[in-house]
């Protein structure tokens, strides 16, 4: 069976570069519509709607902020507005902090972790099961720091654990609408987030690297290939889960 998007909305949250703007063009490939969302690179974002009018598919890009209940309802009601429905939601935007021991993390440094990773996630998965389309798809862009503890990363992977239980409860509150809630829970991605640079964090992508049996560290194209897999009616029966993609990694 090969994924169609056609007629489909598809709304990524995060999407003007790395891993939503791979999820955001594998979905246009396939057909969708797409709401591009970027909280402050617009330049990265307009790059993206380029990219994907070129696949001759619907495509829109929203500035809102994610830590702010009332930039997300700005971002649902202009992807309703432009589309008429959504289908699929990405919670996927998140900033990372790493290498900062527990004893070293500030107020500040904790607040805007949470205030993104974990309200802008619970909120953006909130406003998705309102607005979803009966059968239609959520998917939260977990991390592998939620399953395997790594030091340096109690507040990062603390942020984006809450979200994860989230799929959980809400997998049984709106499933009975055919509606399917998972997450993807990815390793450490190359040349994307704190790794987009080549030569960045060289220690910590090192000890990654020595975990992975694989002997690499993630691509966005491999999320995308999941992100595709939970958008498909290939996966209308798989709901509440959460799929590592790691290499076999151990942490």
């Amino acid at each position: 069976m090969n994924t169609n998007l056609h007629g489909k909305t598809a709304l990524i949250t995060g999407s003007a570069r790395g891993l939503g703007k791979a999820i955001a063009e594998r979905y246009a490939a396939l057909g969708a519509n797409i709401v591009i969302n970027y909280s402050k690179d617009k330049a990265s974002a307009d790059e993206v709607v380029s990219n994907i009018k070129a696949m001759n598919v619907g495509v829109i890009a929203v500035q809102a902020d994610v830590s702010k209940v009332t930039d997300i309802e700005k971002l649902f009601n202009e992807a309703k507005n432009a589309f008429g429905k959504i289908d699929i939601i990405v919670a996927n935007a998140g900033i990372e902090m790493v290498e900062t021991p527990v004893t070293e993390f500030t107020e500040e440094q904790f607040d805007r972790l949470f205030s993104i990773n974990t309200k802008g996630a619970y909120f953006t998965m909130q406003h998705a099961a309102k607005n979803v389309e009966d059968n239609g798809r959520i998917i939260y862009i977990a991390s592998s720091t939620t399953s395997f503890p790594v030091p340096g990363m109690a507040v990062y992977g603390g942020s984006k654990t809450t979200p994860r239980y989230m799929v959980d409860v809400l997998s049984k509150e709106i499933g009975h609408r055919g509606v399917t809630v998972n997450s993807i829970i990815p390793f450490a991605v190359d040349h994307s987030g704190i790794f987009a640079e080549e030569n960045s964090y060289p220690e910590l992508r090192k000890s990654l690297l020595d975990s992975c049996p694989m002997g690499r560290l993630a691509e966005v194209e491999d999320v995308a290939n999941v992100a595709e897999f939970f958008a498909s009616d290939l996966s209308s029966f798989v709901n509440g889960q959460h799929l590592l993609i790691n290499g076999g990694a151990n942490q």
